[in-house]
């Protein structure tokens, strides 16, 4: 995120990373990276480094039913898989939480904000153009293999196949000819659903098909990390590692391929020949579906609050207007155009 939430203060993270962490923070450094949640850089008077993630829990819940602690809930399960895969499975490609000093991977810094803290990376290469490189994807693809044989040692969270914020977007489709006048973005956001809304039901339709599907092959599911795109799969010296644990979930294999198969359809050969697991197509599009209504549906519910100019809108601007094409994105289906 570029712009740093207004109520969480260096002083709260400093007490928070003292009590519980034991880490005296000389200097706090905000750090506009990743897009979702926050970030800082914590050093102490040693030297030694922490990568913080602060999340937001509001933008975590998954209806409008669901509440602060059950997201907090989620973070702990997913962080905590995180920690036994690197120490449990041996899989030191993860970079998972530093546990605080009663054994906690995730702590409450408000009502609203969650505190973790991370190893702290200095030396690795950025995804070339948000991508791997065509040298570089067999290796990603024998990680993602790695994790998937380590199910039997862990016990993430089950996927559910929900949609995120689904309810609050259909809500938006059912009442379109009410204004947006909540911000600079709103009328924009209200126009661009209104031509769209035919499609996007329609998509949320098709989604549920597959994912009744998906639901009645629970043996297919595995140990996945749900977003490991070259911005969490990071190329350093020692090889790759994979960061930001919060999505990890049990659930089918393709939850980790569809996007890497979208560059790259050879990939999906080299997993079946390694694990002899058959791909579902199916399920490679119920994952890019997934996507697309978790995206239109976080963007949709901003805009329809209050909100700001800020960086962080233009960029959730730009995301939206890529993603709220359903007809474009799935000439496939025959979604009803605008």
């Amino acid at each position: 995120m570029f712009t740093r939430p207004e109520d969480v203060t260096d002083e709260q993270i400093r007490a928070e990373l003292a009590a519980s962490w034991s880490f005296a923070a000389e200097t706090l450094s905000y750090l506009p990276v990743g897009f979702g949640c926050h970030h800082w850089r914590a050093t102490d008077a040693a030297g030694r480094q922490l990568f913080l993630i602060v999340h937001d829990l509001s933008t975590l819940l998954h209806s409008r039913l669901d509440t602060a602690r059950a997201a907090f809930g989620r973070l702990e399960a997913a962080f905590g898989c995180a920690l036994s895969l690197r120490r449990d499975a041996k899989l030191e490609f993860v970079i998972a939480p530093i546990p605080t000093g009663s054994g906690q991977v995730v702590r409450r810094l408000s009502e609203r904000y969650s505190l973790a803290a991370c190893p702290y990376l200095t030396d690795y290469e950025p995804g070339h153009d948000g991508d791997f490189h065509a040298a570089d994807r067999p290796a990603v693809m024998r990680l993602l293999t790695d994790l998937h044989r380590a199910s039997p040692v862990v016990a993430p969270p089950r996927c559910d196949f929900e949609l995120q914020n689904v309810d609050g977007l259909q809500t938006a489709i059912e009442n379109i000819g009410e204004p947006w006048h909540t911000g600079p973005y709103g009328e924009r956001a209200h126009a661009l659903l209104a031509r769209h809304a035919a499609g996007v039901t329609a998509l949320i339709a098709a989604y549920g098909e597959l994912a009744a599907k998906a639901r009645s092959r629970p043996e297919r599911c595995v140990v996945t990390h749900g977003e490991p795109g070259a911005w969490n799969v990071l190329k350093t010296p020692a090889g790759f590692v994979v960061v930001d644990w919060d999505t990890v979930q049990l659930a089918p294999p393709e939850r980790d391929l569809w996007d890497l198969a979208e560059g790259d359809r050879s990939a999906l050969t080299a997993y079946t020949q390694a694990t002899g697991t058959a791909i579902d197509a199916d399920a490679l599009a119920l994952f890019r579906m997934w996507y697309d209504l978790a995206e239109i549906g976080c963007y949709i519910d901003l805009f329809r609050g209050a909100h700001d100019d800020s960086e962080d809108a233009a960029e959730s601007w730009k995301n939206l207007e890529e993603f709220l094409q359903p007809a474009a994105r799935w000439p496939q289906l025959r979604l009803p155009a605008p």
